[in-house]
Formats: structure tokens, C-alpha cells, sequence
């Protein structure tokens, strides 16, 4: 006869902040994700919709160190906001549209790296330089990777950042620092 306190609640292991499963209780469901086939709404201030199939979507993933997203982009424009992702890599893959992609080499360079990419071309952190609809998707290195979009964490923390901080590191006034912030 068992216990009310199952004993193997006792064995559970903690990982990437999240409990490891006994295999054999293991769903089919939690290895699968429907929706990545339909277009999302890209009627926002970047003009794109990012759809993530991460651990928190597809519980399967967990350990694996493996998720990827979806995006969205708007005609003449839309923009996947500059940002980072502190526990991944990134590859993106063009299904549709024309997208101009970029990125910055780390300090002391600071070099921009960019290129004009076409349905089938990989790359990274793209900008919709076409007229119509743009879609790629882009594999990530890790179940959980994390977003921090780079104007958001800088202007839009919480609490704020001192604003003669930002107006000095930035070579900014004070008071576009100000306006800057309440934007977020």
C-alpha cells in the first residue's frame, strides 16, 4: 500500500527551473505544437509577431536545449526590435519576403555586419526591406532561451534606470532620456 507522500516525489530533479518528468509519464502532447503555419497579426508599433515554441509551449523540450520562433513581418518595415537572447544562439531561415538582416560585433569593434536575405537564405535579426509579407523562422540553442529587447530593458526597466546615467552613457540631454522613458 503507498503512502500518501509518494516516495517518488522524492526523487524529482530541478532543471533550468523546471522539474524533470519520469519518461514514462511522458504525453505525446508535450512533444507537439500546432500553429506555426498561420500568419499572426503584425498590426503593432514594429510591425512583427514573434510566435515561440519554447519549453513553456511544448513541455517536451525540456533538457533538450533546443526551441525555435516564428516571425511575422509587416510590408515595407516591419522589424524584429534589436535584442539579445542570454542563454542562446540564433538561426533564422527565410521562408517568405525580402528581409535586410544585421548584427553588431561585440566591443571594442561594434562592427555592423549586414546582408539582404531571400526565401531559403539564413541569417540573423532581420528588418523587411520589401512590400509585401515576410516570414522566417529561427531556431534557438536553448528550451528556454530568454528575450531581452535592448530599448525596452535600457529605457523600460523596472524600477528605471537614473536618467543621468542614461543621458551620460548614451551622450544624450537629460530630458530626452526623460521622453525616452515614458515611452516604456
Amino acid at each position: 500500500m503507498k503512502s500518501s507522500t509518494d516516495i517518488s516525489c522524492f526523487h524529482a530533479m530541478f532543471v533550468n527551473g523546471k522539474f524533470c518528468k519520469d519518461a514514462k509519464l511522458a504525453k505525446a502532447d508535450e512533444f507537439y505544437f500546432s500553429g506555426l503555419h498561420i500568419r499572426k497579426n503584425t498590426s503593432n508599433i514594429f510591425g512583427s509577431t514573434v510566435t515561440p515554441v519554447n519549453v513553456a509551449q511544448m513541455p517536451g523540450l525540456h533538457t533538450l536545449g533546443i526551441s525555435m520562433v516564428r516571425i511575422d513581418y509587416a510590408p515595407n518595415g516591419g522589424l524584429n526590435p534589436p535584442h539579445t537572447h542570454p542563454r542562446a544562439s540564433e538561426i533564422l531561415v527565410v521562408l517568405e519576403g525580402t528581409l535586410h538582416v544585421s548584427f553588431i560585433t561585440s566591443n571594442p569593434d561594434n562592427r555592423l555586419i549586414s546582408k539582404v536575405l531571400y526565401p531559403g537564405d539564413v541569417f540573423v535579426f532581420p528588418y523587411n526591406i520589401g512590400n509585401t509579407y515576410a516570414v522566417a523562422f529561427a531556431g534557438l540553442s536553448s528550451e528556454n532561451p530568454g528575450v531581452i529587447t535592448i530599448a525596452n530593458a535600457v529605457f523600460g526597466s523596472n524600477p528605471s534606470i537614473n536618467a543621468d546615467i542614461l543621458a551620460k552613457a548614451f551622450n544624450l540631454d537629460r530630458k530626452m532620456v526623460k521622453n525616452l522613458q515614458s515611452e516604456f
